[in-house]
């Protein structure tokens, strides 16, 4: 198994959004949890980026 890149969460985090906006009715709010997951383990790779 491949170790999970930045960039693997980033394309889960654009296809969270897309069917989020795609599906504005359904109760997405696993989906929205999975978002803020990932938005905070982005954030802090960036951050770690920065400081390096």
């Amino acid at each position: 198994m491949d170790p999970v890149t930045i960039s693997d969460r980033k394309n889960e985090l654009r296809a969270l959004l897309a069917t989020i906006k795609a599906h504005p009715e359904h109760d997405c709010t696993r989906e929205r949890k999975r978002v803020r997951i990932l938005n905070e383990m982005i954030a802090a790779d960036e951050a770690r980026h920065v400081r390096a």
